[in-house]
């Protein structure tokens, strides 16, 4: 079975959408600089507490910076709480982080615990409480709703349910990574071929999630990230050269290079998740509905393009030849963007 036409529609709704806009989108991106061409944008802040004692609690508060400042973040908690050590702050490029002791005086189940000023931001928080019995409690907070009452005990679903929709967010907010399948489909010409390549990339980046979420690979994530940059890039080339009737294995076996590069995708990942870490004791569930969150995510974005690509494609205009190298000059100019960024703070 194939769709015939469906890579022309789509590219011709690209094009059409890509022409309209490129110019706005060159001059955003000089006006906005780093805050919009940002491959992750919204970064999660993180609260841990472990208890190492009865009532007694090792708190980690993890916030992102913005420039030199730290985002105005408290966590706070509905009943009696005592510090027993002063907070301690370390920066780390782009994060703060905050450890000190407490003594909950009135037990933390049943009550509610809130990241104040989560409310004025645009990020999240995941909350991870560790008790002394071994049972854990993970929750994700965000401005709608920065207030959360910690349960007399968690399921594995719930546990589920919050890294499902961490997975979505983090793919629909990781544009690098979706500037990468949007390259994937201008080469892959035919549904068959679109499907084994998708397929590729689906299972190269949950390959290496998996083995550096469980410590079985260790890579720097700044190297990951230029790479990852760089390889927009290279797709961006090929679409360039297949234009212009160069063969290039990209366009032959477009799976063959989704999947080697989805490798490199699966260490970002990676280090996305390694940031809000896995609950002990629902590490399998939280892993695989992550990357299942991913993989939706994905989805969705695949399938909404090829949608509105079906749908306005009846009334786009016709377009100059030169039309056609607008989409990829422009996502691998962004690509060159996220490269010297990157690359710069090595």
């Amino acid at each position: 079975m194939s769709w015939p036409g469906h890579t022309d529609r789509l590219g011709g709704w690209l094009l059409w959408m890509f022409t309209r806009n490129a110019a706005i989108l060159v001059v955003t991106l000089g006006l906005c600089g780093p805050t919009l061409t940002s491959a992750h944008e919204v970064r999660p802040a993180y609260l841990e507490l472990r208890e190492d004692a009865p009532g007694e609690f090792s708190v980690l508060f993890k916030t992102p910076m913005r420039g030199d400042l730290r985002l105005a973040l408290t966590p706070e908690f509905s009943g009696r709480i005592e510090a027993l050590t002063p907070v301690t702050t370390r920066m780390t490029g782009d994060a703060a982080l905050q450890t000190w002791r407490l003594r909950a005086l009135d037990p933390l189940r049943g009550r509610d615990v809130r990241v104040a000023g989560l409310d004025g931001t645009m990020t999240d928080a995941l909350v991870r409480i560790e008790f002394a019995d071994g049972t854990a409690w993970t929750q994700r907070l965000t401005p709608q709703q920065p207030t959360a009452i910690v349960p007399q005990a968690q399921s594995g679903w719930f546990v589920a349910g919050v890294y499902l929709k961490l997975g979505i967010e983090h793919i629909l907010l990781g544009i690098d990574h979706l500037l990468f399948v949007l390259a994937l489909l201008f080469l892959a010409r035919g549904t068959w071929l679109l499907v084994k390549t998708i397929t590729a990339f689906t299972i190269a980046h949950s390959l290496t999630l998996t083995l550096a979420t469980l410590g079985f690979v260790h890579v720097p994530s700044r190297p990951v990230e230029a790479v990852i940059a760089l390889s927009i890039v290279f797709v961006a080339v090929e679409i360039v050269y297949a234009y212009r009737g160069r063969q290039g294995l990209a366009q032959r076996a477009p799976w063959i290079v989704a999947f080697a590069f989805g490798l490199l995708h699966g260490l970002g990942f990676a280090g996305a998740l390694s940031e809000v870490g896995l609950p002990p004791g629902h590490i399998p569930v939280a892993l695989l509905f992550f990357n299942i969150g991913v993989e939706i995510g994905q989805l969705l974005f695949v399938g909404v393009a090829l949608f509105l690509a079906a749908i306005l494609a009846p009334y786009r205009t016709a377009l100059p030849k030169w039309a056609k190298l607008v989409p990829p000059y422009v996502i691998g100019s962004v690509a060159m963007f996220w490269l010297f960024e990157r690359v710069a703070v090595f």
